[in-house]
């Protein structure tokens, strides 16, 4: 595994690189697209990237789980997760860069 992650500024430098909007407008451009992803998300609404994947809400029901070094029993509440699931053309690439 590497260490490299990427980040917004690595995104907006990418969008600066290739469609030629100012340094400014292309970090606003993924601000613009995050935040409109993070909306979606919130108000509990899948967000497809077409050969990319979806990501969606799930809803978590309570459940009793236990703590490992006492193994006393405790609730876990009902809560929302965020899911990620590739595509398939993302899951070859990534399976083709293990071979690597």
């Amino acid at each position: 595994m590497s260490d490299k992650t990427l980040t917004r500024m690595d995104l907006s430098e990418a969008v600066y690189n290739a469609v030629g909007l100012s340094r400014n407008e292309s970090a606003q451009l993924v601000e613009t697209v995050l935040q409109h992803m993070s909306d979606a998300l919130a108000s509990g609404e899948s967000v497809k990237i077409s050969s990319f994947g979806t990501f969606s809400v799930r809803s978590k029901s309570a459940r009793v789980g236990r703590n490992p070094k006492t193994g006393d029993e405790v609730p876990i509440h009902p809560r929302k997760v965020l899911t990620f699931r590739p595509s398939h053309l993302m899951k070859d690439r990534v399976a083709a860069g293990n071979r690597g």
